[in-house]
């Protein structure tokens, strides 16, 4: 199969240095005392190029191609697509701040998702939710520099990967947080008020926040040990056949329990129409404009959102079709502003400049929830070894071999030690984030500058205080019509991984199997309400582990991953017909796959490279 890259011309592509020239420099400089200062003096002329000439500052990049907005349904004159800028290619700085803030656009509704989720289904007050966002985000750049770079271990082991590779709030922990709350607010651990009518209102509990970012932190040593496991043997037990199935699962779960319910209008009790109190309205009585759950307004302020991110991939630039979420969120925010619906309070009362630990909370551990958050960690590593994968794919550096493995458990450990420094920053574990690969296809630019510059404006939005306000004031359906969309896209990364089997018999029984559990609970959320309602008299350390199953199995990705794990493992291996051909089993990168370039990025001038894991 032919690409462009045959083609392409030598001069059009920055590339690589010789991977034995760039370690032979470093090292003669400092064994040779009279070069070190040559290197020196060589370093800062560099410098003085970079900051001083216009080629330091803009290089040959193609900005119109990047900022001109798409004309569909017309045939726009071809442009020679501009050039890619490799691992350790000189990036001008232009390029390298524009690409670092497209990066961070691009990760910054999945990083504020997770911690206003969080806070809601917590009822916590207004500052705290406002830090919780801040946390978040200062984390995420600080861990992020970790996973880009690439430590030395002693015995030929890496932390980090080395590459563009961003980490964000893990979506995979809200499902099973949310089986963990409700699982405190029915024991007591949690306030809960019987309302006049009989119904209930859950009272703020910052305690289960810090319950899980302690359970969370003694389970993230899993991840880390499970970096030192062989690539490959991570790879036959957790195959794109159970990894494709927890993606879909935890897309599907979010989109019933969070996406969907805030499109409405709110995700908290207002969603059950109380007739009083104060969720008798959404979000709460005391909105500006508060309206029943449900509403037309929240319907069409939502669909707003939704709608403006299908008109920015019809028309955007590819600067901002890598920016579709916020642009919807910006857009919907502007009218919902327009018709009263915003409340600037949170602004107002946001600090102008705050860091992590102006607010703590009393980390501790639950022991019923640790099971599940080790599930929750083995999906984590899984997830971790199909992004690592790729963005070393549309990085154009090696996707097999002895280096690519190290990366693979270098970005693993550094994803396990990630959960362990986040609770200790007041944030739920981490994850490496997909969606910045595209923005590497996208803008051809694979250097890690950018992705430094990336890590510096997350960490600025973060330290500044009032933009997390104005994070917090986005309405909810304005917030729910944009997350139903990144939810979504979630499932169809899923599907994608799962595209990549054979599907044998063996493979629609085990997803058929898994999916019997996982789409049973997540259509039904009271299925396993009941189970062990018959057990009186338990014993506390009987009732820990009770409660641990029911947080697993009314957790749908949880029971589906565990079902599609052990029927992988057990199920023996079918033996091709020897009347099959290898015709009959469609390959990789061929349109029976139908692979998607966001969730899969490949360069188009990249060679085709062999895919592997998820």
């Amino acid at each position: 199969m032919s690409t462009d890259a045959e083609t392409a011309p030598e001069e059009h592509i920055k590339t690589q240095p010789s991977p034995i020239d760039a370690p032979s420099t470093e090292i003669s400089a400092k064994a040779v005392p009279g070069r070190q200062s040559a290197g020196y003096r060589s370093a800062l002329t560099r410098l003085k190029d970079k900051v001083t000439t216009r080629n330091g500052w803009l290089g040959d990049y193609d900005f119109v191609w990047l900022c001109a907005p798409s004309l569909p349904f017309t045939k726009a004159a071809a442009r020679k697509s501009p050039p890619f800028y490799a691992l350790h290619a000189d990036l001008p700085l232009v390029l390298a701040i524009i690409c670092g803030f497209q990066h961070a656009l691009a990760m910054l509704a999945g990083l504020i998702t997770p911690p206003i989720i969080f806070a809601s289904a917590l009822n916590l007050p207004g500052d705290l939710q406002a830090y919780m966002i801040s946390a978040s985000l200062i984390a995420c750049g600080i861990l992020s520099l970790v996973q880009m770079s690439r430590f030395p271990l002693p015995g030929g082991y890496y932390i980090g990967t080395g590459l563009i590779t961003v980490v964000g709030t893990s979506f995979a922990t809200l499902s099973t947080a949310f089986a963990i709350f409700g699982t405190m607010y029915a024991n007591g651990t949690c306030p809960v008020t019987v309302n006049a009518d009989g119904t209930t209102t859950q009272g703020p509990c910052p305690d289960a926040y810090g319950y899980l970012l302690g359970t969370s932190l003694i389970c993230s040593f899993l991840e880390m040990g499970m970096s030192f496991v062989p690539v490959r043997i991570l790879r036959r037990i957790f195959p794109p056949l159970v990894t494709g199935t927890v993606i879909v699962m935890i897309g599907m779960s979010l989109i019933g329990s969070s996406g969907a319910p805030n499109w409405a209008g709110g995700s908290n009790d207002c969603m059950g129409r109380p007739t009083t109190g104060i969720f008798e309205l959404c979000p709460t009585i005391f909105a500006p404009k508060p309206l029943p759950w449900g509403s037309p307004q929240f319907m069409g302020l939502g669909f707003l959102s939704f709608i403006t991110i299908v008109l920015t991939e019809l028309f955007g630039s590819p600067f901002l079709k890598n920016a579709s979420i916020i642009v919807g969120l910006v857009v919907g925010c502007i009218v919902a502003g327009a018709c009263g619906y915003i409340d600037g309070s949170s602004i107002q009362t946001a600090p102008a400049i705050t860091f992590l630990w102006v607010h703590t909370f009393k980390i501790r551990v639950y022991p019923p929830a640790i099971l599940p958050m080790l599930a929750v960690y083995i999906s984590l590593a899984m997830e971790a070894i199909g992004d690592i994968t790729a963005s070393a794919e549309v990085s154009r550096v090696e996707v097999e071999g002895l280096e690519f493995d190290s990366r693979i458990q270098g970005g693993v450990l550094s994803d396990g030690l990630g959960g362990f420094f986040s609770a200790l920053f007041t944030v739920t574990p981490l994850s490496i984030f997909a969606q910045n690969n595209g923005v590497i296809a996208i803008t051809r630019c694979a250097n890690r500058g950018a992705g430094r510059w990336c890590c510096f404006f997350i960490i600025l939005f973060g330290v500044l205080g009032k933009i997390s306000g104005v994070f917090l004031a986005i309405p909810n359906p304005v917030l729910g019509g944009v997350t139903t969309f990144l939810f979504a896209s979630v499932v169809a990364s899923g599907i994608r991984v799962l595209s990549y089997l054979p599907w044998t018999r063996r493979d629609r029984f085990i997803v058929a199997a898994a999916f019997s559990f996982g789409v049973a609970d997540l259509l039904v959320p009271s299925f396993w309400t009941y189970l062990f309602a018959g057990v009186t008299n338990a014993s506390a350390g009987l009732q820990g582990f009770l409660s641990s199953i029911s947080i697993i199995l009314t957790t749908p990705f949880l029971i589906a991953g565990i079902v599609a794990l052990v029927l992988n493992l057990i199920l023996p291996v079918e033996t091709r017909s020897p009347y099959e051909t290898e015709a009959e089993v469609p390959a990789p990168g061929t349109d029976a796959y139908a692979v998607d370039p966001e969730a899969q990025p490949m360069d188009p001038e990249a060679p085709l490279e062999k895919h592997i894991g998820a």
